[in-house]
């Protein structure tokens, strides 16, 4: 951050700096761990504020409906899903979307595209996604980050996509391990266990977990909360 707000000032940019700032919810933070822990204890509550949030969105903006349940589902990085969202798109519009959406494991296969998702500091390589969710998508229009943001804020929202991801890290230990979500996140880390040893693929059941979770994530509608 502060090495961002040194660029910003020097290339005469701090202004635009600062409503990132705000509008992503970055903070500028130089407490220890303990601190963040305490942290994360005092958003407990935060969890429902987000589905509530996406379930505001989705009464104002019903284009975005499909784009929203992707996003909770498959707990990539805002970046990742909108990427991911129109690659489906683009291939089934192709009639090649076998290349991207694997139909018998039920799973995204990001890895086959990996000048999209194997990047040098970001890497997802796979998301498990149910086969209606993939058939929706296919029918809607591409979308892009600046055109979702815009519409976003223009009906007085927060972006809070970071949240998103957050929620579906805590709210999927109730079905998967610590080292499962971090796969399916694209947080593989550089420890021994991961590098050397973690293999989703012997994880029979891993799917069933992982959908039997999203099937019992509350509805997001406002109505219904």
């Amino acid at each position: 951050m502060k090495a961002l707000s040194a660029l910003a000032k020097f290339l005469g940019l701090y202004g635009e700096f600062k409503d990132l700032i705000k509008n992503y919810g970055l903070k500028w933070n130089s407490g220890n761990v303990d601190d963040l822990i305490i942290s994360r204890l005092t958003k407990a509550n935060e969890n429902d504020d987000i589905l509530k949030w996406i379930g505001r969105i989705k009464d104002k903006l019903p284009k975005l409906d499909v784009f929203l349940d992707f996003v909770l589902a498959s707990g990539s990085r805002y970046e990742e899903s909108v990427k991911a969202y129109n690659l489906i798109i683009d291939l089934a519009r192709k009639k090649r979307l076998n290349e991207y959406y694997n139909v018998e494991a039920e799973a995204l296969e990001h890895f086959r595209f990996k000048q999209h998702f194997i990047l040098r500091t970001k890497k997802v390589f796979i998301s498990l996604i149910p086969k209606t969710s993939i058939q929706k998508i296919s029918k809607q229009d591409k979308l892009t980050c600046t055109q979702i943001n815009k519409q976003i804020q223009r009906n007085g929202f927060k972006l809070r996509f970071g949240d998103v991801r957050e929620f579906y890290a805590t709210y999927m230990t109730k079905w998967l391990a610590q080292p499962e979500i971090d796969f399916l996140q694209g947080r593989v880390s550089a420890n021994v266990f991961m590098r050397n040893y973690f293999n989703p693929a012997l994880i029979d059941d891993l799917k069933e977990r992982v959908y039997r979770a999203i099937m019992k994530i509350p509805r997001t509608c406002p109505q219904n909360q």
